[in-house]
C-alpha cells in the first residue's frame, strides 16, 4: 500500500519564515470620518475675519490721517492767505492820505544856520543837530530844533498866539498824555492850529481837532483820530 502523497502546509503569504504576523495597518486606519473637522479647523474663520477686520480698520485709519492732513493743510494755507490780506490792506490804509493832509518832498541834514524853511511851520529839511524836546512851550520854538523833533517822529502842534485859553488848556492836556507831541505857539499861521509831521501838515480851525481826550465830543475825537492818523 502506498504511502499517500504529503503536501507542505500553507504558509501564510505574508511571511517568509511562516510566522503569523499581525495585519498591516491601513492607511485611512487614522482618517476621520467625514463629518469630524481636523484640529483647528474651527478657529479658521475666525481667525480669517479677524485679519480682514485689522486690515479694514489699517485703511480706515490711513484714510482718516490722509483727510485730517488735507483738512490741516487747507487751514494753514486759508490762514496765510487772510493774513498776507490783512498785510496788504494795513499797508494800503497806511499809505493813503486823508483829506486836508499835504505832503512835502523833504531832505534831511544838519546845520548849525538859520534855515529859510517853506511851508511854515516846517515839515521837513536841513535842521540842527539838536532835537527839541517834546512836551507843552508857552514860547516859541527854534524851528531848526523843532525840524530834528520830527525827523525822530515827533508831531508838532503849532498854534495862534490869540487861541483861546481853553483850546491852549487842550493841547497843553495832549502833550501832557502823548509822549510825541510837541506843542507851541506860532506867529502867523495859516490856521488857528497847524499839525506837522515829517513831510506832512494838516491845517485845523479848532484845537478840538486834536485835543486831549478829555473832551467828550464825539466828533472832536474823530477829528482827533483822523488828525493823528493822517500825522503819525
Amino acid at each position: 500500500m502506498t504511502n499517500p502523497r504529503k503536501f507542505p502546509e500553507a504558509v501564510d503569504q505574508g511571511s517568509h519564515d511562516g510566522r503569523q504576523t499581525p495585519p498591516t495597518a491601513g492607511r485611512h486606519q487614522d482618517a476621520l470620518p467625514p463629518h469630524v473637522l481636523p484640529p483647528g479647523a474651527e478657529r479658521r474663520p475666525a481667525m480669517l475675519r479677524q485679519r480682514r477686520n485689522e486690515r479694514r480698520q489699517a485703511a480706515e485709519r490711513q484714510d482718516r490721517q490722509r483727510l485730517l492732513t488735507r483738512i490741516g493743510v487747507g487751514v494753514v494755507a486759508l490762514l496765510l492767505v487772510a493774513g498776507i490780506g490783512y498785510l496788504v490792506f494795513a499797508a494800503v490804509q497806511r499809505n493813503q492820505v486823508p483829506d486836508g493832509v499835504r505832503e512835502f518832498a523833504v531832505e534831511a541834514g544838519h546845520t548849525a544856520e538859520t534855515v529859510s524853511y517853506d511851508p511854515t511851520p516846517p515839515v521837513g529839511g536841513e535842521h540842527d543837530p539838536t532835537p527839541q524836546t517834546r512836551g507843552f512851550y508857552a514860547v516859541p520854538v527854534r524851528n531848526e530844533n523843532a525840524v530834528h523833533s520830527l525827523e525822530h517822529g515827533a508831531i508838532w502842534v503849532a498854534y495862534r498866539p490869540d487861541l483861546p485859553p481853553d483850546q491852549v488848556d487842550q493841547l497843553r492836556a495832549l502833550a501832557n498824555e502823548e509822549s510825541k507831541v510837541l506843542v507851541s505857539p506860532y506867529g502867523e499861521l495859516p490856521a488857528p492850529v497847524v499839525a506837522s509831521s515829517w513831510g506832512r501838515q494838516l491845517w485845523l480851525d479848532s484845537a478840538d481837532m486834536v485835543g486831549s481826550s478829555s473832551s467828550s465830543s464825539a466828533s472832536a475825537a474823530q477829528h482827533r483820530s483822523l488828525a493823528r492818523r493822517a500825522l503819525g
